[in-house]
């Protein structure tokens, strides 16, 4: 699934660009797709949605090609080895053995959290106890994704191979699989029991689970490093390794926007996030650079760069080893305001209706992933020092910080009621933090 100067960004609007042709959706063993989802222009919600994609007719696929042999490699930036750090968490979850890359808090209730890693292994747990309800066997290479359905009945996990699973929450039933080629990232469909991935060979793939009818995306032919359906689950945004964003239409199977060349970023995206009516999409890349794209139009409306991001991400064009990249964007639901944490620490506060620099807030090691609250101006940020830190985005100071993990925390998951922070990390464990803040 990224100039100005510090305190300001590119305000005026790209041209249009330029449309691929809109790829048709490939269907196999020359069948056709007789009925569609049939999406209406209403505010659509979670039963609406599950009842229109009741309908989609999907094609069978056949199984892809043997798993890759390959291996993930994290860099130890934590506490120093030995030491016994302060831990501020409520629990922990030891039952891997290797990295834990993963983590997702069901989305009903928050009770339960599953978590993926390097020993092949995922595991749904109780976030109270720490207790196991079961685990999802069978993969042979690292779990790097494994999350939630919108109504917590259903699990899925994927590890690098491509080798995709689904559970049943109740009773642990694994009730769906399937292959892939390397896979990219994997999510659930906000209001249906679809899933939606990206995979190396350029692909992006649409099932329904359980019955695993599925129908597939061509866009570049290069690997498909990020994507998210949009909030109305009509339409999708995926980003590509070559610097293009896509835009597809769900039900027709074609692209709506194409944001590639001057308009598209200079090397791979590794972030895409929509702002809560999915008007927005923030797009990150290792170019350093975040573009803001208006999804009706397809035009970029808005560029985000830092001074220190555009002078680090020179000395990389220039072969010097100084390094750098956006690694997590999200906008706030409460203001406009929009977040980019980069890999060397920096997590930038911008305003949207000036597109100028807010804040600008420095961590030790670099940001992994940030994620804003529901409801306040509140953003989390979890790096590579183990920490998990909350930031006021109206001040650019830190409100609090939680520490416990003696390496660097990989992924983590905020329930809705931003209470809860569960955290997984390069040493092995995973763990539930209580972040309530009675003065907030």
């Amino acid at each position: 699934m990224e100039g100005a100067g510090a305190g300001g960004g590119s305000g005026s609007a790209s041209p249009e660009p330029q449309e691929a042709p809109a790829p048709a959706v490939e269907f196999h063993e020359d069948e056709e797709i007789i009925e569609v989802l049939e999406l209406n222009d209403a505010e659509p919600d979670p039963d609406d949605l599950a009842s229109d994609m009741e309908d989609v007719d999907f094609a069978d696929e056949p199984e892809a090609g043997e798993m890759a042999d390959e291996e993930w490699e994290t860099e130890d930036e934590g506490v120093e080895e030995g030491a016994e750090p302060h831990d501020d968490s409520e629990l922990t979850f030891s039952k891997h053995t290797a990295s834990v890359f993963c983590v997702s808090l069901d989305p009903k209730e928050s009770i339960l959290a599953v978590t993926g890693g390097e020993d092949d292994k995922a595991y749904v747990w109780r976030i109270c106890d720490g207790e196991t309800l079961f685990e999802c066997t069978g993969h042979k290479d690292s779990v790097t994704c494994a999350c939630f359905s919108h109504d917590s009945s259903m699990v899925a996990t994927g590890d690098m191979g491509g080798l995709l699973k689904a559970w049943k929450v109740q009773g642990g039933e694994e009730i769906w699989s399937f292959e892939v080629g390397d896979l990219e990232w994997l999510e659930w469909h906000p209001g249906a029991p679809v899933l939606l991935a990206g995979t190396a060979d350029g692909n992006t793939w649409m099932w329904k689970i359980p019955s695993g009818e599925c129908k597939t995306f061509q866009g570049s032919n290069c690997p498909v490093t990020c994507g998210q359906f949009l909030p109305d689950g009509k339409k999708a945004v995926v980003g590509y390794e070559d610097g293009s964003v896509r835009i597809w239409d769900l039900k027709q199977g074609s692209t709506v926007h194409v944001v590639k060349g001057s308009d598209g970023h200079n090397g791979p995206l590794t972030c895409v996030s929509s702002n809560a009516d999915g008007s927005l999409v923030l797009t990150g890349s290792v170019d350093c650079d975040t573009k803001m794209v208006n999804t009706a139009t397809g035009k970029v409306v808005g560029v985000f760069r830092t001074e220190s991001n555009v002078s680090k991400a020179s000395k990389r064009e220039e072969g010097e080893a100084e390094t750098n990249s956006v690694e997590s964007v999200g906008f706030c639901n409460v203001l406009p305001l929009a977040a980019v944490g980069y890999l060397d620490g920096t997590l930038a506060i911008y305003d949207i209706s000036t597109q100028t620099l807010r804040h600008r807030c420095q961590h030790e090691s670099g940001i992994v992933r940030l994620l804003w609250e529901d409801n306040s101006p509140v953003v989390y940020t979890c790096s590579l020092d183990g920490a998990v830190r909350l930031w006021d985005s109206r001040s650019g100071k830190m409100i609090s910080e939680y520490c416990g993990h003696t390496a660097e925390i990989l992924d983590f998951a905020l329930n809705k009621e931003a209470t809860t922070v569960v955290t997984a990390s390069g040493d092995h464990k995973a763990k539930v933090f209580c972040v309530q803040q009675p003065d907030r």
